[in-house]
């Protein structure tokens, strides 16, 4: 298919390239089960690997669950995305998820932060290019 693109489209799309997306997300597995409880602990580290990435914190909520799988969960909204912790102690897991539209922002740099702090045994970590238009 061929798609013929007037000059303001043009313009559009080279406009729409430098708008990168960026996404790091992965599993920790047997986690220290102090850290994965620690609420205060876990916000701390996840504004800490915000600025250490090049983000820009705007928020930062948080919430504490008890029971059987109790764990807590943690969101730092960044003006360039976000950053989201849950953790669950039962299992001593957690997931990791750090996505940015920001050019100087850099979310691996978050992860590996965050994933040093929680003190796993093993990680699974995942890239997505979420950029608008593909490189391609």
């Amino acid at each position: 298919m061929c798609i013929a693109l007037l000059s303001e489209d043009r313009e559009m799309v080279e406009k729409a390239k430098v708008i990168v997306g960026k996404h790091v997300y992965g599993n920790l597995y047997d986690c220290d089960v102090n850290v994965l409880s620690d609420e205060k602990f876990l916000r701390d580290v996840a504004v800490e690997a915000a600025k250490m990435a090049n983000m820009t914190v705007w928020d930062v909520k948080s919430w504490k669950f008890g029971g059987e799988k109790g764990g807590v969960s943690v969101i730092v909204l960044v003006v360039e995305s976000h950053i989201a912790i849950h953790t669950w102690t039962e299992y001593s897991y957690a997931t990791l998820d750090v996505y940015t539209c920001g050019e100087k922002s850099d979310p691996e740099v978050a992860f590996n932060y965050i994933a040093s702090k929680l003190k796993p045994k093993y990680v699974k970590k995942y890239y997505a290019d979420r950029s608008s238009i593909s490189a391609d």
